[in-house]
């Protein structure tokens, strides 16, 4: 990645994949067959159950994954208190 590239973005979808977006390369683990993709946006399961890993399927509506929810933020928003 070069310095004229886009900032790699990651941003997760509620009870579903991580969405990547920019120039970046997914690597794999070691034995893993390579994740090949030229594509600027990939989303990447969450869930465990996809039949494609690292990237993600649709599989976690069928089991109804639930991400956790965010940690609470230090500060108050706006207004309250």
């Amino acid at each position: 990645m070069d310095s004229s590239s886009d900032p790699v973005t990651i941003t997760p979808c509620p009870d579903g994949p991580l969405l990547v977006r920019g120039d970046f390369t997914v690597l794999t683990a070691p034995g893993r067959e390579e994740t090949a993709t030229d594509r600027r946006v990939v989303a990447l399961c969450r869930c465990g159950k996809t039949g494609i890993p690292p990237l993600c399927d649709g599989s976690h509506r069928a089991v109804g994954f639930r991400a956790p929810a965010p940690p609470p933020t230090a500060e108050p928003p706006p207004g309250d208190g």
